[in-house]
């Protein structure tokens, strides 16, 4: 039997890491710009082209590189941050396993140009594919500069799945962020197909958050800053009147680096709890700082991914740190007993006046109020008294609304024998002629009404959304929106994440409705929101939308119009608690149940649920 084990090339080897390492441009990014910190630049520009499908370059002014060096750079498992196991554990730069430049050689075009300090000439290097093309001097400035062009030329499986211009642009900003987050001493930049993005320069933690996320954060961010033998912990927390649905900002940091921890997540959210509504999410900017060899960095690739050796009292000090920032900034209301020296305000409270004694004081006097017993409100000016108003005449026309209503219920029809319950629901035919003749309102927020099946609960607020995204959307689609022009136009201000999806969601805010004005640099004026719209927020409404085609990725399925529809269609709906008649609640059930879906919302959550009349029977045995 002949041998079948053997080594695969070395090109086919970094192919097969970078499948792990290199994911998309935005990963390459992420490992250049680390290495230009490791390096110790002070400066560092990354220029984009076509969200890095044709170019990702890294200008930097670090200590640069020899010519064998940069040679050696490029080989497998090649690196200048270790030299011994014991290293592992020790850790202070970003990268250490020697992957991530033979990794980008291995799909990519590769052009290297550095100089060392001190050095006359540099060297510029090229590859393609893990191949060397040429090594040659070069009179370049002090420092490297990397240009990856053409990414996956080779992998064209791996090109072809890569999302639009707008979701990868979007990922390198995350990745330039969560650098420039961590390292405010350092001054970047960010261009993208020639247009200046970001321009960050040194500054101090709060103001490098600042210049990334806006101004107006100031406001909305509360410091922490706590330091125990164990671990120092710094940085920002939110306000909890800041929190919102979806849009937060929340990064943990350790040493330096950025990384992902579920438990720590849920360690601020214990320290927020009963102080924002359920679902919201503050934002934090939470800095660790700890000893090296209590936490583990090679887990994975990415090292995104750390485990703490004292996991379980640093979640303790987080949630105290937590607490205490919220207490300090007077977050948490509380009440004052403290009646010390306090001004004595008199109340008005005069004594009854009896018979044959003293009227209160002057001070306490209540005024004189003249009533003439004559008057009539519905006498003319005459003196004769108008004729009576028939009341009745006023409700004919609710009377009449809820017949209606009534008799459309009639078209429903009785469910075959054979459907279950649920697909009664789905099914408006299912539903037999009394089945909106009685509804019921429990505790403000869920309709009864009775089915020839049992008892149906409606959420109420859930089934208007469903009705309303319907309206909407068909309205986007037809481009039937019609605008409400707003009495001050408010401005909005996008961060560039944010500014990546806005050119997709652009047309189909104006089907909507919306009436917006560009006035540069990624700022808005709101003229005009949707019809029945005019108690939102308009910079909130929008700012929604914005946030829900960010976290569904709707600009790049195509379902701008739905995340449009159904932002509009939560802003308007009946909020939970509001008391409802008879007559809106017969209305509200009619119009589900013309709904093509009347049984989950958009986001497929369940709106209606159904007691069967033989649970109910099983109930009272």
């Amino acid at each position: 039997m002949s041998d079948v084990i053997h080594l695969l090339p070395d090109h086919i080897a970094n192919q097969i890491a970078a499948g792990e390492v290199i994911q998309r441009p935005a990963s390459v990014v992420k490992e250049l710009v680390e290495n230009a910190v490791d390096a110790g630049a002070t400066r560092i520009q990354v220029n984009i082209k076509d969200a890095g499908k044709t170019l990702v370059q890294v200008v930097d002014n670090g200590k640069g590189m020899s010519a064998t060096d940069a040679r050696m750079a490029f080989e497998r498992h090649a690196t200048s941050k270790i030299t011994s196991a014991e290293d592992l554990f020790a850790l202070h730069t970003m990268g250490f396993r020697g992957e991530a430049l033979a990794s980008i050689a291995a799909v990519a075009h590769v052009e290297l140009r550095t100089r060392a300090r001190g050095t006359e000439l540099g060297t510029r290097l090229t590859l393609v594919g893990s191949n060397v093309e040429s090594v040659e001097p070069d009179a370049c400035d002090e420092g490297s500069v990397f240009s990856v062009k053409n990414l996956f030329f080779n992998v064209p499986a791996r090109r072809k799945f890569l999302k639009s211009n707008e979701t990868e642009f979007r990922n390198i900003i995350n990745e330039f962020e969560r650098v420039a987050l961590v390292n405010p001493g350092i001054a970047l930049s960010l261009y993208h197909n020639d247009a200046e993005i970001f321009n960050l320069p040194e500054s101090g933690l709060r103001q490098r958050v600042l210049n990334i996320y806006g101004k107006n954060l100031n406001q909305k961010l509360l410091s922490l800053d706590v330091k125990s033998s164990l671990v120092s912990i710094t940085g920002f927390i939110g306000r909890p009147d800041a929190a919102k649905k979806r849009g937060s900002l929340q990064y943990f940091f350790v040493n330096g680096r950025f990384m992902k921890h579920p438990y720590f997540h849920k360690a601020v959210m214990q320290a927020y709890e009963q102080l924002i509504p359920a679902g919201d999410q503050p934002s934090y900017f939470i800095y660790f700082t700890l000893d090296p060899a209590t936490i583990d960095v090679n887990i994975h690739p990415t090292k995104t991914e750390i485990k703490f050796e004292n996991e379980q009292p640093i979640w303790q000090i987080l949630v105290a740190a937590v607490r205490e920032a919220l207490a300090k900034s007077s977050a948490i209301p509380s009440i004052d007993f403290n009646l010390v020296d306090t001004i004595d305000i008199p109340v008005y409270n005069p004594p009854a006046k009896k018979a044959g004694t003293e009227a209160a004081p002057a001070s306490y006097s209540a005024p004189a109020v003249e009533v003439n017993p004559g008057y009539d409100p519905f006498a003319s000016s005459s003196g004769a008294k108008r004729p009576e108003f028939d009341w009745s005449k006023l409700y004919q026309g609710f009377e009449e609304d809820r017949g209606a209503v009534r008799i459309a219920s009639k078209a429903f029809v009785e469910a075959p024998a054979e459907e279950s319950p649920d697909e009664a629901v789905l099914n408006p035919e299912a539903l037999g002629a009394e089945a909106l003749n009685v509804c019921y309102q429990y505790k403000g927020r869920y309709v009864v009404t009775s089915l020839k099946s049992g008892l149906a609960v409606i959420d109420q607020y859930r089934a208007h959304v469903r009705v309303l995204f319907d309206q909407y959307l068909a309205s986007i689609r037809q481009r039937q929106g019609v605008s409400q022009q707003v009495l001050f136009p408010e401005i909005i201000e996008f961060t560039a994440a944010e500014a990546t999806v806005l050119p997709a969601l652009l047309e189909g805010l104006r089907f909507a409705g919306f009436d917006l004005s560009d006035l540069g640099n990624d700022s808005y004026a709101i003229n005009g929101l949707p019809a029945g719209m005019g108690n939102a927020n308009p910079a909130q409404l929008v700012r929604d939308i914005v946030d829900r085609a960010m976290e569904t990725g709707a600009e790049a399925s195509g379902k701008v119009s739905e995340a449009i529809a159904f932002s509009l269609a939560r802003a308007a709906a009946i909020r939970p608690g509001k008391p409802l008649s008879t007559e809106e609640m017969d209305h509200l059930i009619a119009s589900l149940f013309a709904c093509p879906d009347s049984n989950l919302t958009p986001d497929g959550k369940t709106i209606v649920t159904i007691i069967t009349d033989e649970e109910l029977e099983r109930r009272f045995r």
